[in-house]
């Protein structure tokens, strides 16, 4: 890897982890179009890395809000760790539920197939980046008449937390699928009020975030045994690098992110993903 493929996955995974977009769609595109090998092991080190770059800036940025939302007496960390328990559960559930379908019917007869192979496959990304789109841009427009309205929203409630858990674990399965973007725009449409929507669906993501980095460590664990790991040392400073500026963009994009969604423009990342999903398509069918 170069430094230039370094910094581009960098920014590409810093900005699309945290906006509304789908970082798993925009970081297989530009591993198509940087020409990487996304199973190779140094880019398995560089992914872990990035991963957790934009982890800590998730924390950096919402603790302000986690802790006067979360830790201001022990009922609220209760009702918060319950919540998150609940979401959690629901995730776990539907994701393992709807992946072992996959593989038992789309991959049904390929032997030791795993969800995973059909990751990089950009005719399954496009559906999955269109899907995600409707569903912001019908969470955004509505919002937006509910505060013509005046209408109050909510917080979130065990109820609201089980069906929001449940849509994350749909969007687990499918690149292209944005885990934020339909988890906040679940929680609007639910009636949860925007900046809770928010700060809890960024809570879910530090609370997934480690076991998929774990699952990356055990990949390249598994590499280095079977001998193809034997040039890590040399990407270990680039994969460093990696996330500090994965860090850097990912307070720039939770930054973006809170302004659109507290202006009314909440719907834009919908459009996006959309004309994304046309991208992919059109690539798709050029051969990547």
């Amino acid at each position: 890897m170069s430094l230039l493929s370094v910094l581009i996955l960098a920014i590409v995974q810093g900005m699309a982890e945290l906006l509304p977009v789908s970082s798993s769609a925009h970081v297989v595109v530009a591993e198509k179009l940087l020409g990487l090998d996304p199973s190779s092991p140094p880019l398995t080190l560089l992914l872990v890395m990035l991963h957790t770059g934009t982890m800590v800036a998730v924390i950096s940025y919402f603790w302000p809000q986690w802790r006067a939302a979360y830790l201001e007496s022990a009922g609220a960390l209760r009702n918060a760790a319950l919540q998150i328990v609940i979401a959690t559960a629901c995730t776990a559930v539907i994701a393992l539920g709807v992946a072992k379908l996959i593989e038992k019917t789309v991959l049904g007869g390929v032997p030791h197939a795993e969800i995973e192979d059909l990751f990089s496959h950009l005719e399954f990304m496009a559906p999955a980046l269109a899907a995600g789109g409707v569903l912001i841009l019908i969470a955004g427009l509505a919002g937006n008449r509910r505060s013509a309205t005046a209408k109050e929203a909510g917080d979130v409630t065990a109820g609201r937390a089980a069906i929001i858990g449940a849509v994350q674990g749909l969007c687990l399965p499918f690149r292209g699928f944005s885990r934020s973007g339909a988890t906040i725009s679940t929680g609007m449409l639910l009636g949860v009020a925007k900046p809770r929507a928010e700060a809890f669906s960024f809570a879910l993501a530090v609370v997934l975030t480690p076991p998929v980095i774990a699952r990356e460590i055990l990949r390249l664990v598994r590499a280095a045994h079977a001998g193809g790991a034997t040039d890590l040392g040399n990407v270990a400073l680039l994969s460093l690098f990696g996330a500090v500026v994965a860090f850097v963009a990912g307070l720039l994009a939770l930054r973006w992110l809170s302004r659109w969604l507290e202006t009314g423009r909440w719907y834009l990342f919908g459009i996006y993903c959309l004309i994304a999903a046309a991208a992919v398509t059109l690539l798709h069918h050029a051969g990547y």
